[in-house]
C-alpha cells in the first residue's frame, strides 16, 4: 500500500513559521510522499516561500508541489518555485516526478490549471482575444498535464497534481457563480485520459474533498480549510487491491 500525504491553501507568511513543521516531521511513519496543491503562500513572494521551504525541508519524504494562483500574485512565481527546489521539493508546472517508496515508484504529474468552467457551463474560445487566451492557457495547462501523466506509463501509480479543480463535485459548499474560476472539466479529460489513480487538488476553501471525474478517477479537494488539519493521508493499493479513503 503506497500512503499519500496531502494538502493545500496553507497560505504562510512569516508569522506562521514552525505552524505545519511538527505536524510534516510525523510524516515518515505515515506517509511515503507528500504533496502540496498549491496556493503555499499568501502573496507570493520570495520571502513567504522562505517560510514555506524551512516547513519540508529534510522531513524525511518526498514532497511533490504545484503552486496556486496566491504563489504568482507578486509575479515571480519562479522564484517561488527556486526556493522550494533549493529545500528539496518537487516543483511541477507541466512536468512530473518519480519519487520512490521501498521498490514502488510513485508518479505525480503536476499543473497548476486554471478556470473555465465545467461541462455545459464552460467558457468556449470565441470572441475576443482576451477571452481566448483565457481558454487556450486553461487548455494548455490541461495538455502539459495529460502529457505528463503518458510519461509515468512504468509507475505503480499515476497521481494527478493541481491546483484548480479538474471536476464541480469537490466545488460542493462554494457559490455556484463562481465555479468557473475554480476550475476546468479540461484538467479532467486531462487526467482520464492520461491516466491517474488519484488526482489531488486545492482552491476551493468551502469545497468538499471527495469526488470524481467521469472516468472514475478519483478526486479529493486537499485545500487545508477543507480537511482541517495539517495533511490527509490516502492509500493508494496495488492494482489487485482496491482503493482506501
Amino acid at each position: 500500500m503506497i500512503r499519500v500525504a496531502a494538502v493545500g491553501d496553507i497560505h504562510m507568511g512569516p508569522e506562521s513559521q514552525g505552524t505545519l513543521r511538527p505536524s510534516f516531521e510525523t510524516l515518515p511513519g505515515c506517509a511515503d510522499v507528500l504533496l502540496l496543491a498549491g496556493d503555499l503562500t499568501r502573496h507570493g513572494t520570495p520571502e513567504e516561500a522562505a517560510v514555506v521551504a524551512r516547513e519540508i525541508k529534510d522531513i524525511g519524504v518526498p514532497v511533490v508541489a504545484v503552486l496556486g494562483n496566491h504563489d504568482h500574485h507578486d509575479e515571480r512565481p519562479e522564484e517561488v518555485a527556486a526556493i522550494l527546489r533549493d529545500a528539496g521539493a518537487h516543483v511541477l508546472e507541466g512536468q512530473s516526478a518519480v519519487v520512490t517508496a521501498g521498490e514502488r515508484r510513485i508518479g505525480v504529474a503536476g499543473t497548476k490549471g486554471f478556470g473555465g468552467g465545467f461541462v455545459g457551463r464552460c467558457a468556449g474560445e470565441f470572441g475576443e482575444p482576451l477571452m481566448k487566451e483565457f481558454v487556450r492557457y486553461s487548455r494548455r495547462c490541461a495538455d502539459t498535464l495529460h502529457t505528463a501523466l503518458k510519461e509515468l506509463a512504468d509507475c505503480d501509480v499515476r497521481i494527478a497534481l493541481t491546483h484548480f479543480s479538474p471536476v464541480p463535485d469537490t466545488l460542493a459548499g462554494e457559490p455556484q457563480e463562481i465555479y468557473p474560476f475554480l476550475g476546468s472539466y479540461l484538467l479532467a479529460e486531462a487526467i482520464d485520459t492520461g491516466g491517474a489513480d488519484l488526482a489531488v487538488h486545492g482552491h476551493a476553501h468551502a469545497g468538499t474533498e471527495h469526488g470524481m471525474t467521469s472516468g472514475g478517477v478519483r478526486v479529493r479537494n486537499v485545500a487545508q480549510p477543507v480537511i482541517q488539519q495539517a495533511f490527509h493521508v490516502y492509500h493508494l493499493p496495488g492494482r489487485e487491491q482496491h482503493p482506501q479513503r
